[in-house]
């Protein structure tokens, strides 16, 4: 592997915000090159595959950096507090059961799709999903399965349970990532064009119109020039909440992993998942109290900006031109992806559910609680905090889900 131009973080973490600020500045300009050019890609989009065309030509590196570590542990969960505590329970309550029923189908979509592809796959080239032993692909997709259903602490779990060999693991490490993003990447530009999908799936947006319009008018009611001291005290709020569910993950990981360790299967000795439902949690409480006021100085716009430079960590993680390295796995895990679409289409389709809850769903399979509330705030920052709760849900089923899925794939492999 060639060494990146730049390995220094703080010359990373600069030229990530370089591109967030190209982004924003040609995004808001009236010039008609960038109007027309942002009336087909989402500026959203855009910060998320920059960074990865800098990571793939070698400009720098993904894999070398913790710039992503930070984000991901430090600024998500602040962001989702931000964003979290101007929201309204009872009117999330009130988007009904479709987010949850198109959250399963991206599930099932996902545990069929994986023996489905497996079986399309070896009719046309049997090689490409053979192998024996720890490398065998079967063994190695259930990690895949793990991954997409909840996230990484289950695919860890998956590479226990069915002794997944460290060479194939690492190359569906590579399948996991990509093809996860580039999916990530439709959805991204479907919330940029998301009228145009919910007239064609006949979807009713009411609910989710009537949340949106509530948080703007509330926005709007409290809205005042924050000055210093109110800047300090969301940063205060955000990074603070933010401290206490380190803490709590810090004492609940170990106490579980002594004394319940087979609570691992459900995702409970995964740090990571500790840290955004305590930081969750405590600020959909804080919803509830004036606290929830700090909307007006500006919390989800800070929130916005933790979570855009989380979307340029994740960019920066796809090597575009790993691709090549096997292309064989990837044909696997893209006509995997293509079934938990197909699936995803139809059943909103039939129950006329909007294009919010199926990239939604579908993200908190697939990218877990790090990019479904990106998916989710694509379309109102104020709807962030449900892919969150939906990615909660992926964790606490995904190893049951990805177990049935490796030993479908084992029987479809033999």
């Amino acid at each position: 592997m060639t060494e990146p131009v730049f390995t220094n973080d703080a010359v990373i973490f600069g030229i990530l915000m370089g591109t967030l600020a190209f982004v924003f500045v040609s995004s808001n300009s009236d010039h008609p090159f960038w109007k027309k050019f942002y009336t087909f890609v989402p500026s959203l989009l855009l910060c998320y595959f920059i960074p990865s065309v800098f990571n793939s030509l070698g400009i720098i590196s993904g894999d070398a950096s913790r710039l992503y570590f930070v984000a991901s542990r430090y600024l998500l969960p602040t962001s989702l507090v931000l964003l979290t505590i101007s929201i309204d329970l009872p009117e999330i309550r009130k988007l009904g059961p479709k987010a949850i029923v198109m959250f399963l189908t991206g599930t099932l979509g996902i545990i069929i799709g994986g023996p489905l592809s497996v079986i399309l796959v070896a009719s046309i080239s049997p090689d490409l999903v053979g192998g024996a032993g720890p490398d065998a692909v079967w063994r190695g997709l259930s990690t895949v399965a793990g991954s997409w259903i909840g996230g990484g602490a289950n695919q860890a779990a998956m590479k226990e349970i069915f002794g997944v060999g460290d060479t194939i693991f690492s190359a569906m490490i590579a399948v996991d990532v990509i093809v996860a993003n580039v999916w990530m990447a439709f959805l991204l530009y479907g919330a940029g064009v998301h009228e145009k999908i919910d007239n064609w799936l006949m979807a009713d947006t009411s609910a989710i119109t009537k949340l949106r319009d509530k948080i703007e008018a509330y926005r709007s009611q409290i809205m005042k020039v924050p000055d210093l001291k109110d800047t300090v005290k969301v940063i205060s709020v955000g990074f603070g909440v933010t401290a206490v569910a380190h803490f709590g993950s810090d004492l609940i990981t170990p106490y579980i992993k002594d004394h319940a360790p087979g609570l691992a299967r459900f995702s409970l000795t995964s740090g990571f998942f500790w840290i955004i439902v305590i930081s969750t949690t405590i600020a959909l409480g804080l919803s509830f109290t004036r606290l929830r006021e700090l909307e007006g100085v500006g919390a989800s716009r800070y929130g916005s900006l933790f979570l855009y430079v989380l979307v340029t960590t994740i960019g920066m993680k796809m090597n575009i031109m790993a691709i090549f390295d096997n292309p064989g796995l990837f044909i696997v895990g893209l006509v995997w992806m293509a079934f938990h679409a197909f699936l995803l289409i139809v059943v909103a389709k039939l129950i006329r559910a909007p294009f919010f809850f199926m990239a939604v769903g579908s993200q908190a399979n697939v990218g877990g609680a790090a990019s479904a509330p990106i998916v989710a705030s694509a379309f109102h920052p104020s709807l962030a905090p449900v892919g969150v709760l939906l990615a909660v849900l992926g964790y606490a089923i995904g190893t049951y889900g990805a177990w049935v899925c490796g030993v479908a794939m084992q029987f479809a492999a033999h």
